[in-house]
């Protein structure tokens, strides 16, 4: 049985936040790179409390840095009005040069997005997991179901076998 995409998309010892259910459904992923990200206090705290919407989100580069569009982070429920984040503020990522580098290019070259897979906290620090994608068309997905059906017949007829051959040998 394949694991489970909250799972997949987080590593070992992290706690999850939020996962972006779509985007493996909407993309290919080509690559994946765990990335540091820049918050205030109150997005931390409301990160916790997982108030957070990866859906819409997606990365983009300006001047050689990488910023994530779009994640909605709400506010902190007991926060005050004078430490208020802004909800939808651009947030900078934190890789190492050659990582962007090499992201950039592919971007520029390829015509590639960056969209999140996961948010999640790791050693106390919040991580979150981008993905370089290619948008899949529809008949793609078709053939991303038409594949997944495949398995699932191949797998129930393969444990009716199982289950035939355990029951003669009972017989």
């Amino acid at each position: 049985m394949a694991k489970s995409q909250k799972k997949r998309d987080i590593p070992a010892g992290a706690t999850a936040v939020a996962t972006n259910r779509v985007a493996r459904r909407d993309f290919d992923i080509l690559d994946e790179i765990e990335f540091g990200i820049m918050l205030k206090g109150s997005e931390v705290k409301s990160l916790r409390e997982s108030k957070v919407q990866l859906q819409d989100a997606y990365a983009v580069f300006f001047q050689r840095e990488l910023w994530l569009v779009g994640l909605n982070i709400s506010a902190y429920s007991h926060s005050g009005t004078a430490f208020a984040h802004d909800n939808d503020r651009r947030r900078k990522l934190l890789a190492h040069r050659h990582q962007l580098e090499n992201w950039s290019s592919r971007v520029d070259r390829e015509g590639l997005a960056i969209i999140p897979l996961a948010l999640y906290f790791k050693d106390g620090r919040a991580k979150i997991s981008m993905g370089l994608a290619r948008g899949k068309k529809q008949h793609d997905r078709r053939q991303d179901i038409a594949k997944r059906d495949a398995d699932l017949d191949a797998r129930k007829a393969m444990s009716r076998a199982n289950r035939a051959d355990r029951l003669a040998k009972y017989s």
